[in-house]
């Protein structure tokens, strides 16, 4: 499940994939998603630029009006479907801090 998530990734564009010693985060400028590998399952989050309440998500927390952290586990290959692929760029897209308005060098 891990290599199909981080395959997932990948097709965002380019990321690096940083093994810290409690999980594994993604990073583009900044980090956007981190996980953490259980034996039948993976628990992480990512930061949108948006709170988005959903059943999906075990818990939402707000650090300032444009980073939200989304907690997730995901049990199966199913649960890596468009509507989290669609997560996952958007994710991606704060990754690369675009929802700050900011031009990247």
């Amino acid at each position: 499940m891990f290599d199909a998530l981080t395959e997932m990734i990948r097709k965002c564009g380019k990321v690096k994939v940083l093994p810290e010693k409690t999980r594994i985060a993604f990073q583009v400028r900044m980090s956007f998603i981190a996980v953490q590998v259980r034996r039948s399952y993976l628990i992480g989050h990512f930061v949108l630029a948006r709170r988005l309440e959903h059943p999906r998500f075990v818990r939402v927390e707000t650090f300032s009006p444009r980073n939200h952290l989304h907690a997730f586990r995901l049990d199966s290959l199913e649960d890596l479907d468009d509507e989290f692929a669609g997560w996952v760029r958007e994710a991606y897209a704060v990754g690369e801090q675009k929802h700050l308005g900011k031009k990247s060098n």
